[in-house]
């Protein structure tokens, strides 16, 4: 019987691919939120009924995927993107595909990509983000009204980056910018949940929308993870009529 997916470490991290019945091609990279887990054999895209409704249809039209624990609540430290860039080169050396991939990426999951596609901005044909944290500190600030989850954050914050927590504000906008789409070339969609309240639309999505004419924004019932799935399928087709 053919392995239909793998299970490998890559410096302390586990990570997963996944490989379609009939590959089209194409593969996919996933980038989680701070609730994302990889484990020795699952993951949150697999045990999480709705992620993995949206891993099975991307494989179902012929998706190779594949992402990493990246060190759990990374918000898009250095480290995370490293082991990014190295997870995406250790794939293309092991399966034959087309080396411009796409990028799905959730939650804090964005902070990693949007630094990714500095690093790999010609193998990168498209990005498509759910309920996305795009701005560190904006988030900070927003968190800053409920003490227990600003205090959490700050906490996360400070061991992501390795910083005191005392220092985290003074330092984080320098360590992590919140200017990474201004200038990319890479179509983005973003996708907000009707019900998803930790990232605030009207700093995380439609401040970007505005700036940058790659970048589309879209909202979703949560329940319909189908009708979601076809649309993902669907702006990652728009985006391979290039090879």
């Amino acid at each position: 019987m053919v392995q239909n997916k793998l299970f490998f470490k890559l410096d302390t991290e586990w990570s997963a691919l996944h490989l379609p019945k009939r590959p089209n091609g194409f593969a996919v990279l996933i980038i989680g939120d701070k609730t994302n887990f990889v484990e020795e054999n699952s993951s949150f895209w697999i045990q999480n009924y709705a992620r993995s409704q949206i891993l099975e249809y991307l494989k179902d039209e012929g998706y190779t995927v594949f992402y990493s624990n990246l060190y759990g609540a990374n918000w898009g430290n250095p480290t995370s993107v490293k082991l990014a860039t190295q997870l995406y080169h250790i794939i293309m050396k092991r399966e034959i595909l087309n080396t411009r991939i796409h990028i799905l990426a959730e939650g804090m999951g964005a902070l990693t990509a949007m630094q990714l596609s500095k690093k790999l901005n010609n193998e990168i044909r498209s990005m498509a983000f759910l309920n996305p944290c795009m701005d560190i500190m904006a988030h900070i600030d927003n968190e800053r009204k409920n003490k227990f989850f600003y205090k959490k954050l700050i906490k996360e914050i400070a061991h992501a980056y390795q910083l005191d927590e005392r220092e985290v504000e003074a330092n984080i906008e320098e360590l992590a910018p919140s200017n990474k789409l201004l200038h990319t070339n890479i179509p983005i969609k973003i996708w907000r949940s009707t019900n998803e309240r930790t990232y605030t639309p009207e700093i995380h999505s439609k401040t970007n929308q505005g700036i940058n004419e790659m970048v589309t924004l879209s909202y979703h019932i949560s329940e319909n993870t189908y009708a979601f799935s076809r649309a993902i399928g669907s702006f990652f087709k728009e985006n391979e009529k290039e090879l």
